[in-house]
């Protein structure tokens, strides 16, 4: 029977606090040869539950090792990879051996749930349970949701949250499947926490996950792959796992789908289907790096020039922390429309919002400027008109059946500042917004806007964004893609948006369209026949067919 004052609570697979064990030699060199090497430790005294085999030795592929190494010898990681790579449990193997080589620091693991990071503990526990006594720390506490060991260095379990790690300092954090964190939760752990650990010297942050759509992982990874920060990118393909070949994908498609293979194994970030514009020319947007930014959500890609002219979108929302106000101005001189500069805010009042509309209007040359009416809109066109005096608001007349038209205020019908989102404006907007996009006539290039456009689905006739995302930015274009198909509109910008589109459209198709050829029946090397029996050759002393 086991000693109690050698076992913890009864645990007779780990040692409390305080208890002395004399080393051999040969114990003494192990212990430094698993201290200065992450890879030896792992490879010989870390087991896992093999779903076949039960308890076995970690046996690392070489994609685990090459993640490992990274990890080690870096401060900033982030990793792609697909579906059951083994990518939790290595991390989960490279942590246990940074908490029990290093004294007195703090590792966070965070998931998405809660339940999903305890399980990822209870995995380091269990292969802290397996470890032989003389490599293992005194255990101060053991519980479920977080560890204390005899050289002060502590795991927390927890969910991706500011709150979870708030108030404390953590020498290293892993964020588990940080693709599937809500985007409002992403953004406000990486702007409260974010600064409190990057301001270590030795402090890590590691990030892993399989793609989901264009989000905050999704950026991290682009600015990683392109340098613009300072994670050193992981990626591991479906192929490197072994036993996965191409006979493993067909059967893996065949029981789920090419979609779902394309988002869990090929790793694609595009994950809806049923987006407005096609994912493949989503896949092919890319954001650019602004040439100016301010907190308040104002950013700005091109300056505005003396020669050029400028059209402002604007949607209004309540500032109530939900959905956002958001202003977009676009360089409509020439085609390609070109996205200058874009503001998006959801604290702002909505009756300081013209202010903010007047100035950015001023800069750009005094931009038309077209402003959305539905619910509390009207009151900032009101406003922006009447008492900034902004002169090139647009102004559009409700036609009966007919719809809303932009005519200037000129026409006979009752005329209205701005334009109300109707289900016909909404969707004449879309169409010519899918065309636009799809067929490069307009530039995208910011990344809220591309996030936005990846979640901008199909539901009930129309499209918006799925749930927990938002489409203020995308409803800016819509309103300025039916503006372009307005008389109106064309007139101050001599562009027809419409009639190019057409035309490019019969030029593709004219392009696809095959010629027809001959058929050569085979009764000569230089002569065949027709559907009628004539018998065609050629004139080679002329170089010419013989009609």
């Amino acid at each position: 029977m086991a000693n109690r004052d050698t076992t913890y609570l009864g645990n007779i697979n780990l040692k409390p606090a305080g208890v002395n064990i004399e080393f051999t030699e040969e114990q003494v060199q192990e212990y430094l040869k698993c201290q200065q090497d992450p890879l030896y430790f792992i490879k010989n005294y870390i087991k896992i539950i093999s779903l076949d085999h039960g308890l076995v030795p970690f046996k690392t592929w070489a994609y685990q090792d090459n993640m490992i190494n990274t990890i080690h010898n870096n401060r900033f990681t982030i990793a792609k990879l697909p579906r059951q790579s083994g990518k939790s449990t290595t991390v989960i193997a490279y942590l246990l051996h940074y908490v029990l080589f290093n004294s007195e620091v703090n590792v966070a693991i965070l998931a998405n749930k809660q339940a999903t990071a305890r399980e990822l503990l209870y995995r380091l526990k269990l292969a802290y349970e397996n470890l032989p006594k003389w490599l293992q720390q005194g255990i101060i506490e053991w519980n479920k949701g977080n560890i204390s060991l005899e050289n002060n260095s502590k795991v927390l379990a927890s969910s991706t949250s500011s709150s979870a790690v708030r108030g404390g300092s953590f020498n290293m954090i892993f964020l588990d499947e940080f693709a599937y964190v809500p985007e409002n939760v992403a953004d406000e752990f990486f702007s409260s926490v974010y600064p409190t650990i990057s301001s270590g010297k030795e402090t890590k942050v590691l990030i892993i996950s399989t793609p989901k759509g264009l989000n905050m992982y999704y950026k991290l990874w682009r600015d990683a792959e392109e340098g613009n920060n300072s994670y050193v990118p992981v990626e591991v393909h479906w192929s490197e796992v072994p036993g996965r070949d191409d006979k493993w994908k067909k059967e893996t498609i065949a029981n789920t789908s090419a979609s779902q293979f394309r988002a869990e194994f090929e790793c694609e970030f595009i994950g809806s289907q049923n987006t407005l514009i096609d994912p493949s020319k989503l896949k092919c947007l890319a954001y650019r790096k602004p040439i100016a930014e301010r907190d308040d959500g104002f950013v700005q890609y091109y300056p505005p020039q003396e020669d050029r002219s400028y059209f402002m979108s604007v949607d209004v929302s309540r500032g109530r922390e939900l959905d956002y106000h958001a202003i977009t101005v676009l360089d409509i001189t020439e085609m390609p429309y070109k996205i200058c500069a874009i503001y998006r805010n959801n604290e702002l009042a909505p009756m300081l919002l013209p202010n903010i509309v007047n100035a950015i209007g001023h800069i750009y040359n005094k931009a038309w400027c077209l402003v959305e009416i539905n619910d509390i809109g009207g009151q900032v066109a009101d406003v922006l008109y009447n008492d900034l005096e902004y002169e090139n608001l647009m102004i559009t007349s409700v036609r009966g059946r007919k719809g809303q038209t932009m005519d200037g205020g000129f026409g006979s019908f009752q005329s209205q500042l701005g334009v109300r989102t109707s289900p016909a404006v909404k969707k004449l907007g879309c169409a010519l917004l899918k065309d636009m996009i799809e067929g490069d006539k307009m530039l995208i290039e910011d990344y809220n806007m591309i996030q936005e456009l990846t979640a901008f689905v199909s539901k009930k006739n129309s499209y918006e964004a799925e749930t927990g995302h938002h489409d203020d930015l995308v409803m800016t274009l819509v309103l300025f893609a039916w503006t372009t198909s307005q008389n109106y509109f064309k007139e101050l910008t001599d562009l027809d948006i419409r009639t190019k589109l057409y035309q490019d459209k019969i030029r593709q198709i004219e392009e696809d369209l095959a010629p027809f050829g001959f058929i050569d029946d085979g009764s000569s090397d230089d002569t065949f026949v027709d559907n009628q029996g004539t018998r065609w050759s050629v004139d080679n002393d002329n170089d010419n067919m013989d009609w």
